[in-house]
């Protein structure tokens, strides 16, 4: 039986989970992989209400969603390879390339 208050509370852990992972850790590419999370909390979230009302607009959101998550990650891991290159580090506080 479908239960959307557990699909809901996973969706705010996973967010929750996502959101520290951004602010917390200092390397790029667990920030990128944190946003992710965060991203996919938002398609459980609206998977849960596409089903809870019986509404298949949500499947169009999550569908943009995803092409828009992919986007991310291609120009992220693009991004992050430049900045090794140049800095050899990952590190996010070592970045100050759009300093004056």
């Amino acid at each position: 039986m479908f239960n959307p208050t557990n699909c809901l509370i996973l969706s705010i852990l996973l967010f929750a989970i996502g959101a520290y992972g951004v602010i917390a850790k200092r390397n790029i590419l667990i920030m990128l992989m944190s946003v992710e999370i965060m991203l996919n909390a938002a398609n459980l979230a609206f998977l849960t209400f596409a089903r809870l009302y019986n509404d298949p607009t949500a499947h169009v959101f999550v569908l943009m969603n995803m092409a828009v998550a992919a986007a991310e990650v291609a120009v992220g891991l693009a991004l992050l390879i430049c900045v090794f290159r140049h800095k050899k580090s990952v590190d996010s506080t070592k970045l100050n390339l759009l300093k004056w």
